[in-house]
């Protein structure tokens, strides 16, 4: 009998959360642009009692993407594919954002809809960033939902971003909208596919920010926000478990806000102020 395989891509906090909820008994493929980050959930995973394997993979690059796919298949059928990597703001210029969570995400979507198990599922980790953004007009919904993944990037209206947070919002926005065009192609296999938009979550690299020259700020949005609080990997965790179970058959092509009310603060409550500087 071939063994089942899930897959998870950016080997953080968060997606190890999710793939430890929807993987006993099956085989892991861990992908990181870190081998080394790979390796090192691997041995936490195994020393849980799962099984495991990692490769080296860029988001960014569809030959990356394709050996990740071989890969993959080569363990058995992919049942559950989950992506969590992807780069911010802060920590690339724009060109690589795009090419990363725009493109990469893309890429990856349309790659593993060719070969996801019947009855499979998928969860993309996008971000509260993408609801910042306002309504776009209806054509560049279309362009970024449905426009061939190698001319994504010669979109006109991507060309003229200059600032990395824009960039950001534009590709979260596209990875909740590329999520939509992908369900009604994974669902011939009766496969379902939604997006998970994350708001403050402490790991690591939150935990980073909230203690380093940056922290007023981050506390200010957090007090501002209905939860008062940041959130936690297992509670995305929880709710991407839901959605890639027998419970979640019937929620395809739709994207979930877990960010504490903080964006529905963003827009009309105490968290205004933020709009000058976005």
């Amino acid at each position: 009998m071939a063994k089942q395989v899930s897959v998870l891509v950016g080997a953080g906090s968060i997606g190890q959360a999710i793939i430890r909820r929807v993987s006993a008994g099956k085989h892991i493929v861990l992908a990181d642009y870190s081998l080394e980050h790979a390796e090192q959930a691997a041995m936490m995973l195994e020393n849980a009692g799962f099984e495991c394997s990692t490769i080296k993979c860029d988001l960014g690059s569809k030959e990356d993407i394709l050996r990740l796919v071989e890969f993959a298949t080569s363990k058995g059928e992919v049942t559950n594919v989950v992506n969590a990597a992807g780069v911010s703001p802060s920590q690339a210029p724009v060109a690589e954002i795009l090419r990363v969570d725009l493109y990469g995400t893309s890429v990856l979507l349309e790659e593993f809809g060719k070969v996801i198990a019947e009855g499979g599922s998928c969860v993309i980790i996008s971000s509260q960033s993408g609801h910042r953004l306002p309504v776009l007009p209806q054509d560049q919904n279309d362009a970024l939902a449905m426009t061939p993944t190698d001319e994504l990037l010669e979109l006109p209206f991507l060309k003229e971003i200059n600032d990395t947070l824009k960039a950001y919002q534009y590709s979260k926005r596209s990875n909740v909208l590329r999520v939509m065009y992908e369900a009604t192609r994974w669902g011939k296999r009766n496969a379902t596919i939604n997006s998970i938009s994350p708001g403050i979550i402490i790991t690591p690299l939150a935990n980073d920010e909230l203690h380093g020259p940056r922290k007023d700020g981050y506390l200010r949005m957090i007090e501002g926000m209905p939860a008062r609080r940041a959130g936690t990997p297992d509670e995305v965790g929880d709710l991407a478990e839901f959605l890639m179970s027998s419970r979640g058959r019937f929620i395809s092509g739709a994207d979930f806000l877990i960010d504490g009310g903080c964006t529905a603060s963003y827009w009309y409550g105490d968290l205004q102020y933020l709009k000058a500087t976005h």
